[in-house]
């Protein structure tokens, strides 16, 4: 059935992979992008489409359309990004998380919120289970998009309870592939770039802490499959890989795959950097019967030769 479907933050990285496979699944797509990280380019190739739309949007400030659902992906999501203006970002989570309940809720539409494994702050548990409620630095430099997506997810359960709006929440963790910035201060991104330009490849900290690394495509899969999900399922569910690698190991394995030259530098850990980060995928098995499929090595050559077209 063909729905009309809204995507905030529809020209950024995560969002443009989403209006594309929802416009070839034959849906009505709305992109709602600012531009403060989208990029136009992302969905230029949908242009032409009559049946995606863009806005230039800010999220924070209301908005009124007639939708059937709602994906809520609006907000930058690097360190380098999201700490140039903390104080938009906290409104872009929170204002934004309301401005969209509300039109759920006056559209009766069903609404995703892509939430964080940042929610779990630097974990004290190991890996994180959506039962754990996280170690978060209330007043540290991640704190912004940390607390403000905590604070997002707050308001989509109060949103349920006393509104009955239909939601679905997901704490997405480290995800990478073709259309990410290549300026956007992410890992594998940073290392890709610095290993196609022969730069030194720059490691924070000792390099041991780990991530757990989902591409693009999986994650985009697990992220529809919730929102067709049952009724009485709302989430939170871990949306990731659960495969752990050091960032030195990741770096060696760029090095590899580019054929690089670059050297392996190493520079002070960045405030409340987490040391660990790992999901349990264990509910969304059992409620969505979804797991990643591809493995780092073919996620990385797929990335690789994006980027070299970018550079």
């Amino acid at each position: 059935m063909k729905k009309r479907v809204l995507v905030t933050g529809g020209a950024g990285f995560l969002g443009s992979h989403l209006c594309t496979r929802l416009i070839n699944k034959g849906h009505e797509v709305i992109c709602l992008d600012n531009y403060f990280t989208g990029n136009k380019k992302n969905i230029l190739h949908l242009m032409d489409s009559p049946f995606f739309e863009l806005i230039r949007h800010d999220v924070s400030f209301p908005i009124s359309l007639e939708v059937d659902e709602i994906y809520n992906l609006a907000c930058p999501a690097s360190p380098p990004h999201y700490q140039f203006d903390p104080i938009q970002t906290t409104k872009t989570s929170v204002l934004g998380a309301i401005n969209m309940l509300d039109l759920a809720k006056k559209c009766k539409a069903k609404i995703l919120q892509a939430s964080t494994s940042e929610v779990y702050g630097d974990p004290e548990i190991h890996p994180q289970p959506e039962s754990y409620r996280g170690a978060v630095n209330t007043i540290g430099i991640r704190a912004c998009y940390d607390e403000g997506k905590r604070c997002a997810e707050s308001l989509f359960f109060d949103y349920h309870r006393q509104y009955a709006v239909d939601i679905k929440v997901m704490r997405i963790f480290n995800t990478y592939g073709p259309n990410m910035n290549p300026e956007d201060g992410r890992v594998v991104s940073n290392f890709i770039v610095q290993a196609l330009k022969g730069e030194d490849i720059t490691i924070y900290g000792d390099g041991l802490q780990t991530r757990s690394f989902c591409y693009v495509d999986d994650l985009i899969d697990g992220m529809m499959r919730l929102m067709n999900s049952a009724d009485d399922f709302t989430g939170p569910v871990n949306i990731g890989n659960p495969d752990e690698f050091t960032m030195l190991e990741l770096a060696q394995k760029v090095i590899e795959l580019t054929g690089s030259e670059s050297q392996i530098i190493y520079q002070p850990l960045p405030q409340d950097d987490p040391m660990q980060r790992q999901p349990i995928i264990s509910l969304a098995k059992q409620e969505l019967d979804w797991e990643p499929k591809i493995k780092l090595s073919e996620g990385l050559n797929k990335t690789i030769e994006y980027f070299k077209k970018q550079l």
